[in-house]
C-alpha cells in the first residue's frame, strides 16, 4: 500500500490509528495502536490491525489485516468492550506479546503470536501469584494503557494506569485511579512478580517535583534509550505527549519536557492550556487527546503520536515528526510537519491537502462549547466515504481567513501551482512560504459542485521552506490537492 511520498499522516487517509506504539523488530518498523472508525460514535471501535515498513523504504506501509479481535478475550465473548491502547514486546522465548485493555474493565489482556504483525491468540490476564487478576483484588490499580519493557537484563517492566485531569477529580478519585503504576513480571509474562508502585506524582501532589502542569494523565509508555529510561505519557493537559527520565526502569523519574503537542502549543513560548480549559489561545491545530512514543529509526529519533479528524475526537489519525536528542540525553519538543519521516517533501510533485500538519481558522483553532465537538464553521479533515479502504480524505469549509500549513519542501525551481477544490466559494487561495510572508501565489477559485482544477504563476521560495494556504473569499472552499510544477 505504497504511499510514494515519505509523509505525515503516514498511513493512508482512510485508516484511523491512534495511541500508536512505535517497535523495531528486524528490519521493519511496527505501529501497533488502537483502531478508530471514521465516524465512528466511540473510541477505539474497531479490531486491532499492525501497520509496518521496511527500515529500506519508510513509504512502504503495509498490513495483513486484523491482527487480534476484541471477541478473542474470554472477557469480552461478545465484543462488547472496545480494545484501547495496547503495546507488544518480544518475550524470551522469541515470541510476541500483546498487552491491551478492554474499556474500562479491570483485566489486563495478554494476547502472544510468533509474529509481530500476529495474528495473536489469547493467553491469560496479568494476575497475581495466587491466579486473582489485576485490578480484580480488593483496593487495586486500574490497568489502564499498559506500557511493557523488556529490559536487556532479561527483566519485565510493565506500567499502566491513568489519573485525574484536575484537583476536584483527583479528590473523588480512589487511590487505583490516582496513579501511573509499574510492576515486574515473571519470565512467562503474565504473572506478577511484585506488587505496582506508584511512578510518577499525580496532580494533588505534583507541587516541588518539577511536574507541575505537566503531570500523569494516561497513555503509559517506557523506553530505554543509552543509560536512561524514558517514560513517554500524555499529561493533564491531554494534547502533549510529555517524557520523564532516569537512571533505572522502576522509579526516580525526573520530568524532562514536552515531546510533541498536537497543536504545537509551547513550541513558540505559548502558555500552558488543557484543550478543554476554555483559555483563548493560538493554537494551530484542533487539538485534542494524545498518545504515542519515541523510536530510534535509521540513527534517528522520531515522536509518533495522532490528531483528530472529522470535527471529533473518534477518528483520531497516526502521524509522526522528527525529534532532535541533546548530547545529554535530553529531547527538544518537535515540531509537527507534513514531511514527517522524510527531511522534507520535494518541491515539485501532487500532495494530498490531508497531510497539512496545522490547520485553522480566522479565529484560530478551538473547538466548540462541546469539549469533543469542533466548532462546524471551522476547517477539518474528513471524507465523504463511509469507513473503509480506498475513502478519499480532503480538508473541508476553508472559509475566508482560513489556512492550511505543509511543512517542509525542498525548493529547486518552478513556476506554477495547480489545485484541486470545490464548493461555493468565490475568492482565492494566497500561497505564502511563512504566516504573514509576502504572496507567491494568487489562486483564483469559483463555484464548483465537482473537484475542479485551478491555477496560478507561482514565486518559488528558495531551499527548505513551509507553504501556507489562505482562502480569502466569499463562502466556502473544499481542499483536496495541490501540485507544483
Amino acid at each position: 500500500m505504497k504511499n510514494q511520498l515519505i509523509c505525515s499522516p503516514y498511513l493512508p487517509g482512510w485508516e484511523y490509528i491512534p495511541d500508536g506504539e512505535p517497535h523495531v523488530f528486524g528490519d521493519r518498523i511496527y505501529i501497533f495502536g488502537s483502531h478508530d472508525q471514521f465516524g465512528g460514535k466511540r473510541f477505539c471501535m474497531k479490531d486491532y490491525t499492525v501497520w509496518s515498513a521496511p527500515l529500506s523504504d519508510l513509504s512502504d506501509w503495509s498490513t495483513p489485516g486484523v491482527s487480534y479481535r476484541k471477541d478473542q478475550d474470554p472477557y469480552n465473548t461478545d465484543g462488547k468492550y472496545e480494545l484501547w491502547a495496547p503495546d507488544v514486546a518480544q518475550g524470551p522465548d522469541g515470541r510476541f506479546y500483546l498487552y491491551y485493555c478492554l474499556a474500562n474493565q479491570p483485566r489486563l489482556g495478554v494476547a502472544v503470536s510468533e509474529k509481530p504483525d500476529g495474528p495473536y491468540e489469547f493467553l491469560a490476564h496479568v494476575h497475581d501469584a495466587s491466579g486473582a487478576a489485576l485490578g480484580s483484588r480488593d483496593n487495586d490499580m486500574w490497568p489502564f494503557d499498559p506500557g511493557i519493557l523488556v529490559d536487556t537484563d532479561g527483566r519485565i517492566h510493565l506500567y499502566a494506569g491513568q489519573s485525574p485531569m484536575f484537583p476536584a477529580q483527583a479528590k473523588k478519585a480512589t487511590k487505583s485511579h490516582q496513579y501511573t503504576w509499574h510492576m515486574e513480571l515473571e519470565q512467562d509474562m503474565v504473572t506478577l512478580k511484585t506488587e505496582p508502585t506508584p511512578l510518577l506524582p499525580n496532580i494533588l501532589n505534583s507541587a516541588g517535583t518539577g511536574f507541575e502542569h505537566h503531570e500523569f494523565f494516561e497513555a503509559s509508555s517506557i523506553r530505554h534509550f543509552g543509560d536512561h529510561y524514558y517514560f513517554i505519557y500524555s499529561s493533564v493537559q491531554s494534547h502533549e505527549l510529555c517524557w520523564a527520565i532516569s537512571d533505572r526502569p522502576d522509579g526516580g523519574f525526573k520530568f524532562g519536557g514536552t515531546l510533541v503537542s498536537n497543536g504545537d502549543i509551547g513550541l513558540h513560548g505559548d502558555a500552558v492550556v488543557s484543550f478543554n480549559s476554555g483559555v483563548s489561545l493560538t493554537i494551530r491545530n484542533y487539538v485534542g487527546n494524545n498518545h504515542g512514543s519515541v523510536e530510534r529509526i535509521n540513527g534517528r529519533y522520531y515522536i509518533f503520536y495522532h490528531r483528530q479528524t472529522n470535527r471529533h475526537m473518534y477518528s483520531r489519525q497516526a502521524c509522526v515528526a522528527p525529534i532532535e536528542m541533546r548530547p545529554d540525553g535530553s529531547f527538544v519538543q518537535a515540531e509537527m510537519t507534513s514531511s514527517g519521516l522524510a527531511d522534507a517533501l520535494p518541491g515539485k510533485g501532487t500532495f494530498e491537502a490531508r497531510i497539512a500538519c496545522e490547520l485553522y481558522s480566522k479565529k484560530g483553532a478551538l473547538f466548540g462549547a462541546h469539549p469533543l465537538i469542533q466548532n462546524k464553521k471551522h476547517p477539518a479533515f474528513t471524507q465523504d466515504e463511509p469507513d473503509g479502504e480506498g475513502a478519499v480524505q480532503y480538508i473541508e469549509n476553508l472559509r475566508d481567513g482560513a489556512t492550511a500549513v505543509f511543512k517542509y519542501f525542498d525548493f529547486e525551481g518552478g513556476s506554477q501551482i495547480r489545485v484541486k477544490a470545490r464548493g461555493k466559494c468565490r475568492g482565492q487561495l494566497l500561497v505564502r512560504d511563512a504566516e504573514h510572508g509576502p504572496v507567491l501565489a494568487s489562486i483564483q477559485l469559483a463555484p464548483a459542485k465537482a473537484w475542479t482544477e485551478f491555477s496560478a504563476d507561482f514565486f518559488t521560495p528558495k531551499g527548505r521552506s513551509a507553504l501556507y494556504f489562505t482562502y480569502e473569499g466569499k463562502g466556502y472552499a473544499d481542499f483536496l490537492e495541490f501540485t507544483l510544477a
